[in-house]
């Protein structure tokens, strides 16, 4: 089995391979079309600006391969952000960056607060999971985050943590998976969501 790391210039692809090769899968980071496409399992992490990623995803032409791909794929992080609706990261002139509409959620800045810490970062838990992804992972079990923009709630969440307000820890819209947070990061916790994910 092999899996493809989608390499679209967004960085942080160094920590995922490691936590790939510390659970003996056969990965390739690739921006090859042809290579994503017969891949079994195909991975888009990054870090950084969703405006930039979408940028970067339409110079590739990456963004109809990914949408039409029929194999499990798992978002991490800005890799979740560019498969919801749109973004308020990057938006210019009133108009919101728009992401590929894989998800039905909407990428929003948490708002500024002396309580609640913007960027949201560190360890947080997770709760109202759903099982396959979640498998043997128990709500008030905790994952690592970097980011100042979150996923909206809606009907594709399969997980949530509250930082100020809830919001979706994951997404899941038929064979598409998406984190906010960072498994590669997440220790134990998040070992087990990966292995999961290479099961399905």
């Amino acid at each position: 089995m092999m899996i493809a790391i989608i390499d679209y210039k967004m960085g942080n692809l160094r920590s995922v391979q490691n936590a790939l090769s510390r659970l003996g899968a056969t990965f390739e980071v690739t921006a090859d079309a042809a290579t994503i496409r017969r891949a079994d399992h195909v991975l888009l992490p990054g870090v950084g600006n969703c405006a930039e990623a979408m940028h970067n995803l339409r110079e590739s032409g990456l963004i109809p391969v990914i949408k039409q791909l029929r194999q499990p794929v798992l978002g991490i992080c800005v890799g979740l952000q560019v498969m919801c609706r749109d973004s308020e990261e990057g938006a210019a002139n009133g108009q919101l960056t728009t992401c590929m509409n894989i998800f039905d959620a909407h990428v929003r800045r948490f708002p500024d607060s002396a309580e609640f810490k913007v960027p949201h970062m560190g360890w947080n838990t997770l709760g109202n999971l759903e099982k396959k992804l979640f498998d043997g992972i128990h709500s008030g079990d905790s994952v690592y985050y970097v980011h100042s923009y979150y996923p909206t709630l809606c009907p594709d969440t399969i997980a949530t943590t509250r930082h100020g307000l809830m919001f979706s820890a994951a997404l899941k819209y038929e064979q598409f998976y998406a984190t906010q947070f960072h498994p590669e990061k997440s220790g134990d916790v998040g070992e087990r969501i990966l292995k999961n994910f290479i099961s399905l």
